[in-house]
């Protein structure tokens, strides 16, 4: 980084790092300790959308790799384009199997960004429940090499928990790396796998 860049307040982008993943195991211990919030057994990859054939070899890639598993019920990852144009590699596993769920996360982010298609992943998220069916998802910001909670309110008038996010936040500061700029936060409104 020169001088220039330290002038004009820019910083130097942060390497993914795919494994931070697997902290989301013990994360979801101290998040169900300090909130109640528990796995649902779902979750999901998001990219900017990709049409043509290479993406179409990838994803029978991903479902080739994750058809492997005998663990699981129907498709091994399904993909779902939402309202916004962004499209998603969705897996669902049973509630007490998050470890395999973030395997598959993994698995997906790793296929994809083995093809070339490292530039158009954004996010990958896991969905959690507590026993008021309030949802919550820790996103992780491919880009960033961060994690956030996202916490929508029930009735689908796309506001957000933000005290939840923010008690989120504070209780696994020790078990991830939380996203630093809550302007980063973004919401991920009708995510699969929420």
């Amino acid at each position: 980084m020169g001088l220039l860049d330290i002038l004009l307040g820019r910083t130097r982008p942060v390497a993914p790092d795919l494994d931070q993943l697997f902290a989301l195991p013990s994360a979801a211990l101290t998040l169900e300790a300090a909130s109640g919030f528990t796995p649902t057994g779902q979750g999901a990859v998001c990219f900017a959308t990709v049409e043509g054939g290479a993406f179409e070899q990838t994803h029978r890639e991903v479902q080739a790799l994750l058809d492997a598993d005998t663990g699981r019920a129907g498709r091994p990852v399904e993909l779902v384009r939402d309202d916004y144009g962004y499209s998603w590699l969705v897996s669902r596993r049973a509630p007490g199997q998050l470890v395999e769920l973030v395997n598959d996360l993994h698995a997906v982010n790793s296929v994809l960004e083995a093809n070339g298609f490292g530039p158009q992943l954004l996010c990958s998220l896991a969905g959690f429940r507590d026993r008021t069916d309030r949802r919550l998802a820790l996103v992780y910001l491919y880009k960033r090499g961060a994690f956030y909670p996202f916490a929508p309110l029930p009735g689908g008038h796309q506001r957000r928990d933000n005290a939840l996010e923010l008690q989120v936040r504070a209780a696994l500061a020790n078990d991830l790396r939380i996203e630093e700029d809550l302007s980063r936060w973004f919401p991920v409104w009708g995510a699969p796998g929420l």
